[in-house]
C-alpha cells in the first residue's frame, strides 16, 4: 500500500472515525483504524463494535487534487498514535507507504515516522444490511429532529431503552421521541420510506452523527438490519448498534384534556426560567414555580434559603380555561425544552398543578415537549 494525501484532510478522517475507538477494548486490533487505499480513495473506518464510523477521501474535492494511490492494500493503526503523529507533522503532502510486516512509514517534508501496524484481514466487517428498504432524508432536517429530541433522554443505565432515541417509521412519516419518563420530547416529519417500524439508537451515537455530517452534505440514507442502524452520505457512514427493547407508547403519554391554555413568547419565556434558575439549584429538581395570575399573567419564581429569591412576572398573549393555576416545574428541563423550539410563540397546556405540562410551537403541530411536575418540598 502506498499513497500521497494532503495531511490536513487525511488529520480531519482520522479525527472523524477516531469518535468510535475505544482505548479500553479488550481485543487490540480494536484499537485500531482500519486503512484501505483504492485506486480512486482512501477508506478510513473506527469501531467499538456498538459503533462504527467509516469516512471515504476521494482523489479530488472541489478539483483540487488531495490523494495519489499509487498501489492499493489496507491495514490497521493504531489510532492513538496515528491522530498524534498526523496532527503534529507538518502541513502539506505526506507520503503513506506500507510494506509486507505491516510496518507504516509516514513522511512529511524531511521527518520520517514508523508505525507497527495490525493485519487488516484480522479486522471486523461492516454489519451485512440490506439497502433494499431505505429512506433518504436532508441531513439538515435530520439534525434538527435529533437536536430537538435527544436532549431527552436518560442519563443514567438503570433503563437502557430510555437511554436511546426511539425512531419510529409508519407510512410516510418518521416520529423521533425521547423520554427520560420526567420529560418527552417529540418531532415527527413527514418522509417518502420503504422501512417500517420501531428502532431504539443510542443517543450518543445520533450525537456523533450530528459532528460527522454538520450540514456538509444535502442528504443522508437510513437503511437498518435487525441490529444496526446505517446513516449514510456521500463521504461517510456511521452505523449504530440498537437498543433491544420495547420503547414506550408515546401517544399513551400525552394529554388529552388541559384546564388551561395559554399562549407566551418563546425567548422571553426562556430568558425568565433561566434567571429563575440562578437560585433553583439548592433543591434536588431545580424547582422553578409557574403561577397565573388573573389570567392576564404569569409568575415566574423561585427561592433559595441561603441565596435569596427571584420573582418576574410576563404578559400571556393570551389564554383559555382556568384563570389561576400554580405548578412547580424542573427549570433545567423547561430550559432545555425552549431552547430547541426556533418559533417565536409558544402554547403551554395544563392539565392542573400535579399533572405534566405540554408545549407546542405555535404553527408547527410536528414538535412538542412533556414535563411533569415536581415536588416543591
Amino acid at each position: 500500500m502506498e499513497f500521497r494525501i494532503d495531511s490536513e484532510w487525511f488529520s480531519k478522517a482520522i479525527s472523524d472515525v477516531s469518535k468510535a475507538v475505544s482505548m479500553k477494548t479488550p481485543f487490540p486490533i480494536l484499537t485500531g483504524i482500519k486503512i484501505t487505499a483504492h485506486q480512486d480513495s482512501l477508506m478510513l473506518i473506527g469501531s467499538n463494535s456498538d459503533l462504527i464510523i467509516e469516512k471515504m477521501i476521494p482523489l479530488t474535492i472541489d478539483g483540487e487534487k488531495i490523494l495519489e494511490v499509487n498501489q492499493t492494500g489496507s491495514v490497521v493503526l493504531t489510532a492513538k498514535y496515528l491522530s498524534e503523529i498526523v496532527k503534529k507533522l507538518p502541513r502539506g503532502n505526506m507520503h503513506v507507504k506500507a510494506d509486507e510486516k505491516q510496518m507504516i512509514t509516514l513522511q512529511s517534508d524531511e521527518i520520517v515516522t514508523s508505525l507497527n501496524g495490525f493485519r487488516s484481514e484480522e479486522y471486523p466487517s461492516l454489519p451485512e444490511i440490506d439497502e433494499t428498504n431505505h429512506v433518504r432524508i436532508s441531513s439538515s432536517e435530520l439534525i434538527d429532529m435529533i437536536k430537538q429530541t435527544a436532549f431527552a433522554v436518560a442519563k443514567n443505565e438503570t433503563r437502557p431503552i430510555l437511554t436511546g432515541v426511539n425512531l419510529s417509521f409508519e407510512g410516510n412519516r418518521l416520529t423521533c421521541a425521547a423520554t427520560n419518563s420526567h420529560r418527552l420530547a417529540v418531532r415527527e416529519l413527514p418522509i417518502d420510506s420503504t422501512i417500517k417500524g420501531s428502532f431504539i439508537v443510542p443517543s450518543t451515537s445520533l450525537n456523533e452523527l450530528i459532528k460527522l455530517i454538520h450540514n456538509k452534505t444535502d442528504f443522508i440514507h437510513i437503511v437498518v438490519s435487525e441490529s444496526y442502524m446505517a446513516f449514510k452520505s456521500d463521504t461517510a457512514s456511521l452505523y449504530s448498534r440498537l437498543i433491544e427493547g420495547n420503547y414506550p407508547t408515546v401517544s399513551g403519554l400525552l394529554p388529552k384534556d388541559a384546564k388551561t391554555v395559554i399562549t407566551l413568547d418563546t425567548k422571553k419565556l426562556l430568558k425568565g426560567i433561566d434567571r429563575a434558575c440562578l437560585f433553583a439549584s439548592e433543591w434536588k429538581n431545580n424547582n422553578v414555580y409557574v403561577e397565573i395570575k388573573d389570567g392576564t399573567k404569569i409568575k415566574i419564581s423561585s427561592n433559595s434559603s441561603e441565596i435569596g429569591k427571584i420573582e418576574e412576572t410576563q404578559p400571556i398573549k393570551s389564554i383559555d380555561g382556568e384563570m389561576e393555576l400554580s405548578i412547580s416545574l424542573d427549570g433545567n428541563f423547561l430550559m432545555d425544552a425552549l431552547r430547541a423550539i426556533k418559533e417565536e410563540e409558544i402554547r403551554v397546556s395544563f392539565g392542573g398543578s400535579m399533572k405534566p405540562v405540554l408545549i407546542e410551537p405555535i404553527g408547527n403541530s410536528t414538535c412538542l415537549h412533556l414535563i411533569s411536575p415536581v415536588r416543591s418540598y
